[in-house]
């Protein structure tokens, strides 16, 4: 009976955070030092720094 408490509470738990995803991202990087932990932390990941920096430095045509 306890494990079942436990489980629900878990799947509870897990299933607000997923609801609430956004917000949560949101509210954590309005703080200054975060989000530039997290900058720091996903610009170590290889794939995520070179499909990211070509896009920032590309020219694009204003014609």
């Amino acid at each position: 009976m306890r494990i079942l408490f436990l489980l629900s509470g878990m799947i509870a738990a897990v299933s607000l955070l997923y609801k609430w995803r956004f917000r949560i991202m949101n509210t954590l990087l309005a703080i200054g030092f975060l989000r530039k932990l997290a900058v720091n932390l996903s610009m170590n990941i290889p794939s995520i720094r070179t499909n990211m920096i070509p896009g920032m430095f590309q020219k694009k045509n204003l014609s």
